[in-house]
This record gives structure tokens, C-alpha cells and sequence, in this order.
């Protein structure tokens, strides 16, 4: 039996917790996804999952595995792409990591436009604001907001953003607007746990840094809560500019001090040192730059 089918067929069952969904992926039927795992296992002479009736789940030597063969089956299809005389087209699966409120307002849309010009990917989204792990998750790509720390990562910079504080016409009416980053102590500020330092809003004032240490009822790990929270007049919000378009547009948020401007940070594509990167994922990486500058991520 072919070892690449077998290691297929294992990494889509490790990938998506099933042989009902390795089948589904891979568009073949579980019956065989399971025989070409378990023939795999026999070849290398150790179990790689442990069954249940509802999932399988890796064994120490399935991670292991899991963690190289993603790379290895890419580097295949790459070579035999580039020996190929139909090797004009992109083809297979890119698993991509992103945070959920970037995800959902610019990646969902940023990756519909480069599928749209390649038919042959598949697209594998997968949205959290935890860091996930590229290699235990068999991730190509990641997006990353604000500062990459990881050295087993590479970083391609894609763009910027920076973020506002910003609160609705109801509660500015009712609490007055601040003039200064200081005055926010007197307000209710809603607390985005994700920020590095949460309760810690910094801003820049003819090239001085002005910080304001702030305390709010609300406390959540989400930038679009944050924006919903300060809709419904619950407090100022400080959150970066793309999570903010269509409050400000439809008029439920107004900027506030104006004339501070909030910290900025970086927009970046990140994946793992040491590894040829495939040429579908070089591909997204060149068309995510391009497509930042041309639709904007503010």
C-alpha cells in the first residue's frame, strides 16, 4: 500500500479527531481511511491513536509524527507541482490560524478573495485568540496582531493597525468626554483581556507617551464584545481601528481624544523556522500583502 496515502490519511484523522472526517476531507470513504491508518500502524509497528467509540486521540509516537508529516506531504506536492506540466494551479489544503475578531473582520474575507483566483485550495480556518501551536496543530500559516515573541517562528510583517478609544454618543451626553489620557480614571472603561497589558492604555502626545491606568466593571477577551459593550453606552473602549469600522460608521461609537494618538502594532504572518514553506503558502502570503494594501485593514 502506498506510504503516502497512509500518512494522508493519518494526517487528516489526526487533524480533524475522526475517520469520518479524514474521510470527508480526503474524499474517500472511512472504511478505507481507517484501513490506510491502520496499516500505517502496522508498518511502523506502534499505535498512533487511541480509539473511543466518538474519536481518536493521538498517542505520544501520533504526535510525534504529527508534528512532521504535514511538512513532508507539502514538500511533495511541491515537487511534484514543479516537475508537473499541470503545475500552473495551486492545489490541496492550507490550515490557517487567526484571531477571532481579526479573523471575522478581515482574514474570512482577505481569504475568499485568494480562493476565488486559486480552485484548487482548500481552505482549513481556524480562529482563537489563544497562540496555537504550529507544529502540535499541524498549522501552515498564522496571523498574527501585535508583537510575535517565539523564535521557533517566522514573521513576514503584512501591515499595521492602531487603536482607538472610543465610547457612544449616549454615554459621552450622560459622562462628559475626556480631554486627557488621565481623566479616563474617572470613567468606566471596559477592560479587553487580551491586550498584553489590559488596564494599561498608552498613547502618544507630540512624541511624549502619556499612560493611563485604567478600572472598569467590564472585563472580556474579546475586541468585538468590547466594541458591543461600548455600543449599549457601558463605558469607553480602547481597541484596535479594524474592530471598529462599522460602529463608527453607523454612528454607535465616537473617537475620543483625538488628539493622543494609541499605541499601533504590527500585522504579521507567521510560520515555523526551519521548514521550506510550501508554494501555496508563500503564495498566500505574497497575495495577503498585496490585498492589505489594497483594501486596507484600518
Amino acid at each position: 500500500m502506498d506510504l503516502v496515502d497512509q500518512l494522508r490519511a493519518f494526517v487528516a484523522t489526526a487533524q480533524s479527531g475522526s475517520f469520518t472526517g479524514a474521510a470527508t476531507q480526503l474524499g474517500i470513504s472511512n472504511r478505507l481511511t481507517s484501513k490506510y491508518v491502520a496499516e500505517l500502524e502496522q508498518r511502523l509497528g506502534v499505535r498512533l491513536f487511541q480509539r473511543t467509540t466518538r474519536k481518536v486521540g493521538l498517542t505520544p509516537a501520533g504526535s510525534d509524527l504529527l508534528s512532521r508529516a504535514p511538512a513532508l506531504l507539502d514538500d511533495l506536492d511541491d515537487l511534484l507541482a514543479d516537475v508537473s506540466d499541470s503545475s500552473k494551479g495551486l492545489s490541496g489544503v492550507v490550515r490557517i490560524s487567526a484571531p477571532i475578531t481579526f479573523g471575522e473582520v478581515y482574514i474570512a474575507g482577505m481569504l475568499a478573495r485568494f480562493a476565488k483566483g486559486h480552485p484548487g485550495i482548500t481552505i482549513d480556518l481556524r480562529l482563537s485568540d489563544a497562540f496555537s501551536d504550529l507544529a502540535a496543530e499541524g498549522i501552515d500559516l498564522a496571523f498574527r496582531i501585535g508583537r510575535v515573541d517565539m523564535a521557533s517562528l517566522k514573521v513576514r510583517r503584512l501591515g499595521s493597525f492602531q487603536s482607538l478609544p472610543v465610547a457612544s454618543p449616549d454615554y459621552l451626553a450622560q459622562a462628559g468626554s475626556p480631554a486627557t489620557p488621565h481623566d479616563l480614571s474617572e470613567h468606566s472603561c471596559i477592560v479587553d483581556t487580551n491586550r498584553r497589558n489590559p488596564k494599561r492604555w498608552a498613547f502618544d502626545h507630540d512624541g511624549t507617551e502619556v499612560v493611563a491606568q485604567i478600572e472598569g466593571r467590564f472585563h472580556v477577551n474579546s475586541a468585538s464584545a468590547a466594541v458591543n459593550l461600548a455600543s449599549m453606552g457601558l463605558g469607553i473602549a480602547y481597541v484596535p481601528s479594524f474592530a471598529l469600522r462599522e460602529a463608527l460608521d453607523e454612528g454607535h461609537l465616537e473617537p475620543i481624544l483625538e488628539s493622543f494618538a494609541g499605541e499601533s502594532g504590527d500585522i504579521a504572518a507567521v510560520y515555523l523556522e526551519g521548514r521550506t514553506l510550501p508554494r501555496k503558502v508563500r503564495t498566500l502570503i505574497d497575495f495577503a500583502v498585496e490585498d492589505i494594501k489594497n483594501t486596507g485593514v484600518r
